[in-house]
């Protein structure tokens, strides 16, 4: 595994790279200037404080749909991008071959599909807010519905759907070369949506740890990235659906 991962590192170079690690890296420092508190922010004097405030620590019906849309648009860049980093990597070496490919289009296309999915969480933690399930900041109020998103996230670990999307982020080289013809925006729609069949659940259970927890991000950032390696990722997938089962079950107890 070493090996592999050393050659995916020298493959990681050129300034197309660059501007997705700075994309990625902006996106945490974002979130993270997101997530101060307001008194730190202040006593920091960070620039545009009144700007970071007004976004993140109202309520979300008074910061409005479309700002909560941005949201978890960076959280999904600053989570998911690094995931697929492999498979953005097998695809440029590949592209060597053929030059008109355009590495920029295959990130477009994978970030818009993530796109898609804040559009969708965002609705739905607007209408938990508005149900009283979870705070202002994203962190669920309810045992109830902290229990059953973690009962989906867990049972999803086993099932054939999440392991034939596995499959596929684990062989990137395979899947790009049966659908290598359709172009790099079309592949990385492609890509975006298997990740998306891998990920949805675990990026929900952010309804669970807080939505604007930085330390909850970065540890599931590290979860969905090691379940993607194919040596370490195959020993993860099942212990972490018993893990998120469990916890799902200790909480349901506290119902009884």
């Amino acid at each position: 595994m070493k090996a592999v991962l050393t050659q995916k590192i020298r493959m990681m170079q050129g300034w197309h790279w660059l501007g997705l690690f700075a994309v990625i890296l902006g996106a945490w420092i974002v979130l993270y200037l997101m997530a101060v508190p307001a008194d730190l922010r202040e006593a920091g004097q960070i620039y545009g404080a009144d700007f970071w405030r007004d976004l993140c620590t109202m309520t979300p019906d008074a910061a409005g749909y479309l700002r909560m849309v941005l949201m978890w648009s960076l959280m999904s860049a600053a989570m998911m991008a690094p995931t697929a980093l492999p498979a953005f990597a097998t695809y440029d070496d590949l592209s060597h071959a053929a030059p008109d490919t355009r590495f920029g289009d295959l990130v477009g296309g994978y970030l818009l599909v993530w796109g898609g999915f804040s559009i969708v969480a965002a609705a739905l933690q607007m209408l938990l807010f508005q149900l009283g399930l979870i705070s202002a900041f994203g962190d669920s109020l309810s045992a109830g519905l902290s229990a059953a998103l973690l009962l989906i996230a867990g049972l999803y670990q086993f099932s054939s759907a999440k392991e034939a999307c596995l499959s596929k982020c684990r062989r990137p080289l395979v899947f790009f070369m049966q659908h290598w013809d359709e172009g790099a925006f079309r592949n990385g729609v492609r890509l975006g949506l298997v990740c998306l069949g891998c990920c949805w659940a675990l990026m929900l259970l952010a309804f669970v740890g807080g939505v604007m927890n930085v330390a909850f991000m970065g540890l599931a950032t590290l979860i969905m990235v090691f379940e993607k390696l194919p040596d370490l990722g195959r020993y993860l997938t099942r212990p972490l659906g018993v893990l998120l089962l469990g916890w799902s079950v200790w909480i349901g107890l506290t119902l009884i």
